[in-house]
């Protein structure tokens, strides 16, 4: 009877879920379905899920899907709160101040899609209902459920009991993870992991810290928590290569140094990409990177560089 009430309790557990991407091959061995929870401790300038930062719901505007507001107009008249407005161009004006705790009805009232929500309370038998869909890719690929952000770790409970659930099912688990959470946290989930991805972002704290907005002195023991005391866990370091952070061979070569000693830990470096730019517009926020693109020579030079350190721990994506 315990066991079946802890299992209830976990199926009714709930979080804050932005995303529910399936059919991911990136992130995690075999065919996976990735879900996203929203919050994250970091507010990196390059971030790709701008949308994620915030742990509670946001409401977006895409402009190219509005109807605009002569021919349409149901997100001002569903606003209680005052909080859209009509523009000088026919176009809504969001006044976000207004939105805290809303239920957002104007995102519920718009036929297009113009107004959408980033955030949805769920709960673990919901979202794994989602990622069941797709257990028969699992199976043949070797696939499973990854849980993304976000920081997934800061809704530590969910997450768990998401784990847990997940692992009861069979289905395999990963985690995406910046590490900026508590070390409890890290143990928490650590025993229903079958995998993980851990960024290392720059071995400098302070240069770390102006990028970020955090140092890097909680994500490094939490990598050594996860390596040390989880010997079991497979670990992908994970480095995004960004244009005048840390695209130096000073700064991979002190990544790389610092992995060494964890022989089990592979390497990946990625790219910097310029996807998602597009949220930050739909959010009401300027891309803090701006134009800058990474040069190819660039990132084949410091994969060059981890290579001369880490062999072929070194994992090229493709």
């Amino acid at each position: 009877m315990c066991l079946e009430d802890d299992e209830q309790r976990d199926l009714e557990q709930r979080g804050i879920v932005f995303n529910i991407q399936k059919y991911s091959v990136h992130d995690g061995p075999g065919i996976r379905t990735i879900v996203f929870l929203k919050g994250c401790a970091l507010s990196c300038h390059w971030c790709s899920n701008p949308e994620s930062q915030n742990p509670r719901p946001e409401l977006a505007y895409n402009a190219g899907r509005c109807l605009e507001l002569d021919k349409c107009g149901h997100c001002v008249t569903a606003c209680e709160r005052g909080a859209v407005s009509h523009g000088r161009d026919g176009k809504p004006v969001i006044d976000r101040s207004l939105c805290a705790g809303c239920a957002m009805p104007c995102a519920e009232a718009c036929p297009a899609q113009g107004l959408l929500i980033y955030g949805k309370q769920r709960s673990v038998d919901d979202v794994l209902c989602s990622v069941e869909q797709d257990a028969a890719f699992y199976s043949r690929s070797g696939g499973g459920m990854t849980l993304s952000g976000g920081e997934p770790l800061l809704q530590a409970d969910f997450a768990v009991a998401l784990l847990r659930q997940a692992r009861a099912r069979r289905l395999k688990t990963a985690v995406e993870t910046c590490g900026m959470v508590p070390a409890t946290s890290v143990r928490a989930v650590a025993r229903y992991l079958n995998y993980v991805l851990f960024d290392i972002k720059h071995m400098d704290s302070a240069a770390h810290e102006a990028r970020t907005g955090r140092p890097n002195t909680r994500i490094l023991e939490n990598f050594r928590i996860l390596a040390e005391e989880f010997p079991d866990v497979p670990i992908l370091a994970r480095t995004p290569v960004i244009p005048g952070f840390n695209d130096s061979e000073e700064a991979i070569a002190a990544i790389a140094a610092f992995l060494k000693p964890f022989e089990r830990v592979r390497y990946e470096m990625l790219p910097y990409h310029r996807l998602g730019t597009q949220k930050y517009h739909f959010l009401d926020r300027r891309p803090p990177m701006g134009d800058v693109t990474l040069d190819k020579a660039v990132m084949s030079r410091l994969q060059g560089v981890a290579l001369d350190i880490l062999g072929s721990r070194v994992q090229i994506p493709r």
